[in-house]
């Protein structure tokens, strides 16, 4: 078994509760992101949620780790080198996610069938939290800071079956 689902993990055990009770409530896609970022707001977790090794992240890329995985959400950290960044993407489903250390700076687009067009720009720092649902959600985030990031997301899906978040990767030139 993965460790990741056995380790002890302050913080995790009130999300998954508060989680568990909004899903079951069967919200729209966009309330439902909401609702859990207000309960991510109210309980973001510190950063003894990840062992000091799983806090270091890697030379080669962010790391996403699933913390919890059930069919209807999951609870995963992401841990940022300073500079390390995502491709623009978007999501399977509703995502929600809270700043414990670092700045995630996040660039928002549209899609315009051959290009994409930037439509917002916003510098996440530790304690904020956010949440939005497709379409729409079309993003490139990038941990500006000099430290190591750590963020925790909640998605609407089962990351563990799927193997990630990522609906699709955008390659269209930004205009």
């Amino acid at each position: 078994m993965d460790t990741a689902f056995t380790a002890v993990r302050p913080g995790l055990d009130a999300l998954v509760s508060g989680i568990s009770d909004i899903v079951a409530r069967r919200l729209g896609l966009g309330e439902t992101a909401f609702a859990v970022a207000d309960l991510l707001r109210a309980r973001l977790p510190g950063l003894d949620i990840l062992t000091p090794r799983e806090r270091e992240g890697s030379p080669d890329g962010y790391v996403s780790r699933p913390l919890y995985s059930q069919d209807d959400f999951s609870i995963v950290s992401v841990v940022w080198r300073p500079g390390q960044e995502t491709p623009i993407h978007d999501h399977v489903s509703w995502c929600t996610f809270g700043i414990i250390s670092g700045i995630e700076y996040e660039t928002l687009y549209r899609d315009m069938g051959d290009h994409l067009v930037e439509i917002g720009r916003t510098a996440n720092g530790p304690g904020e939290v956010s949440g939005f649902a497709p379409p729409g959600d079309i993003h490139k985030v990038r941990n500006t800071s000099g430290e190591v990031g750590v963020s925790i997301h909640v998605y609407g899906a089962d990351v563990a079956k799927l193997g990630s978040s990522v609906r699709r990767v955008y390659d269209l030139p930004v205009r």
